[in-house]
């Protein structure tokens, strides 16, 4: 049985991971992690820095593979996926990087106008929907500058609109809000909070107890790798 687009389908569970384990080299990043998130969730990951939820973030996306163990994303098995699918998984997806990962060369609108590009969305309709979700991060009166000349707190609001501009089913942001100041912080979660409204998954690796005691998400903890 396949999705709409083609992907193998499994059953109908957001996200689910079953003893799953990534090793780098002789390194294990993470071990025997089971989890399930549910439709329109809210969750946060947390634990130290090494513990592996930026690890455990990519491999919902497939940045990277899992050595061992099953993860089933919108029904599809990531083990069964060919090459050529991977990038029609990653379309239901908007990623938040810490390091935001602009292209200093394009402009801010057509950094988040990438997106629409590679799905070969009409030029009429990118130009519509970048606007449009540039007003609703609040920086559209710098769509036409470089991403160097933005402070922190605007590289973030970009990367939230890129990670949007698609409308995907999930979005998954990796700390986004640790070299940012309280109240850009407090900015970038009400946006999310937003995206979450509208029916988006919304999955949070960060150690900001702050952010996670601003919202009612459930939480998950690794240790060392494994669920606490």
């Amino acid at each position: 049985m396949r999705d709409a687009q083609g992907l193998p389908f499994v059953d109908d569970t957001a996200i689910r991971c079953f003893h799953v384990g990534k090793q780098f080299g002789e390194i294990s990043a993470l071990k025997d992690v089971s989890l399930s998130v549910n439709e329109n969730e809210f969750m946060f990951i947390t634990g130290p820095s090494g513990a592996g939820k930026s690890t455990l973030i990519k491999l919902f996306y497939m940045g990277e593979l899992a050595t061992e163990g099953a993860i089933i994303v919108d029904g599809i098995n990531l083990s069964r996926l060919s090459r050529w699918q991977v990038p029609q998984l990653r379309r239901k997806f908007g990623v938040i990087f810490q390091d935001f990962k602009l292209i200093p060369t394009r402009t801010v609108f057509e950094n988040v106008a990438l997106v629409l590009e590679v799905a070969r969305t009409r030029p009429d309709e990118i130009r519509e929907r970048v606007y449009a979700v540039l007003e609703r991060v609040g920086i559209a009166e710098r769509a036409g500058e470089y991403p160097p000349v933005l402070s922190g707190g605007e590289k973030q609001r970009v990367a939230v609109a890129r990670a949007m501009v698609g409308e995907p089913k999930f979005i998954l942001a990796d700390e986004p809000t640790g070299s940012l100041d309280p109240d850009s912080a407090g900015t970038i979660l009400n946006l999310l909070e937003g995206a979450h409204k509208n029916g988006a998954t919304i999955i949070i690796a960060t150690h900001d107890t702050e952010l996670i005691e601003a919202h009612s998400g459930p939480v998950v903890r690794l240790e060392n790798g494994r669920i606490d």
